[in-house]
């Protein structure tokens, strides 16, 4: 009886772990991809590309949803809260995986602890961009213009604790200046405060500022990263204006839950792939500033421990003290 039984139990396994692909993919329940910041953003404008091929890929319907503010951290926390069944993921850049965890005192995750990586899609670079009003468009101009102005002036960033805020503070190192960073809740506000001329500069992704330089309502000065960027070929890179050791380039990537199911992980996985292999996602991507480099969770998992030490050194170098 009792080896019957166990036959028993071992056949009914069996045909769960068969049924399970097919269950999943025949789940009518909607994906919720959290974004960290506000619609019309660089993030939002990516999230919305991919969730719409992803639901074709996927066979479910994607949806992407903003919960902005704290620079990615409340979308961070809402998924830690989420249920570990396939139905809740975050997509994000460094900001929120990397860098906030290390900058504030609470954040109320752990993204090694909380998280599972289901895949990265690309890297991109940040870099610095002048308003409309400004009459600069280097960044040595810049930099005499702030000194015509007592050598103080504020550049807008889009979130507070963030490389955005470092880069302002290196900069103004560099070259002597008093600049102030100003937070806002993400790129789209700062963007149109940019764009009114209430703030001279701004510090963010590539994909924040590109379509407004391609439209010239804006003005890219300095891009970060080892070389200049195939969408603005014009634009030097601050290596070679003189600031250095910032060449490691940020990433963007998408995160479960911990605890969810390996069978969603992998499906989603190869599906974000083969997303991001489309040659008109790719176009569109590059278009928006960004390096298309799929990564598996494996990789993104190696990716932003890796990120996370080299800015761990640069932080405690700058003496910034968590908030």
């Amino acid at each position: 009886m009792t080896s019957r039984r166990r036959f028993a139990a071992t056949l009914l396994s069996a045909a769960a772990v068969a049924a399970a692909p097919s269950a999943w993919a025949a789940n009518d329940t909607p994906i919720h991809i959290l974004v960290g910041f506000p619609a019309g953003g660089g993030s939002d404008v990516i999230a919305r590309l991919l969730a719409e091929r992803l639901e074709k890929e996927l066979g479910r319907t994607v949806l992407v949803d903003n919960r902005p503010g704290a620079g990615g951290q409340i979308a961070a926390q809402q998924l830690k809260a989420a249920r570990a069944d396939g139905t809740t993921v975050f997509l994000s850049h460094d900001h929120s995986i990397s860098i906030l965890p290390q900058v504030v005192k609470k954040p109320g995750y752990a993204p090694q602890q909380d998280f599972t990586p289901l895949g990265g899609f690309a890297t991109f670079v940040n870099g610095i961009a002048v308003s409309p009003g400004t009459p600069v468009k280097t960044v040595p101009e810049y930099v005499e213009w702030v000194k015509a102005q007592g050598g103080k002036s504020a550049v807008g960033i889009p979130a507070p604790a963030s490389t955005p805020e470092f880069l302002v503070q290196l900069i103004a190192q560099r070259w002597g200046l008093d600049l102030v960073a100003v937070p806002y809740k993400g790129s789209a506000p700062m963007m149109a405060d940019m764009l009114g001329n209430q703030i001279a500069a701004g510090v963010g992704s590539v994909q924040d500022f590109i379509e407004y330089q391609r439209a010239g309502k804006l003005r890219m000065i300095g891009v970060l990263g080892g070389q200049r960027q195939a969408a603005m070929p014009d634009v030097p890179t601050f290596s070679e204006l003189g600031v250095k050791g910032l060449e490691d380039t940020p990433f963007y990537g998408i995160w479960a839950p911990k605890g969810t199911p390996r069978t969603f992980v992998d499906r989603f996985s190869r599906a974000l792939q083969q997303v991001v292999a489309q040659p008109d996602v790719r176009a569109r991507l590059v278009d928006l500033g960004l390096t298309v480099e799929y990564m598996s969770p494996r990789q993104l998992d190696q990716r932003e421990r890796a990120y996370t030490k080299v800015w761990s050194r640069i932080i405690a170098e700058s003496g910034f003290e968590p908030r």
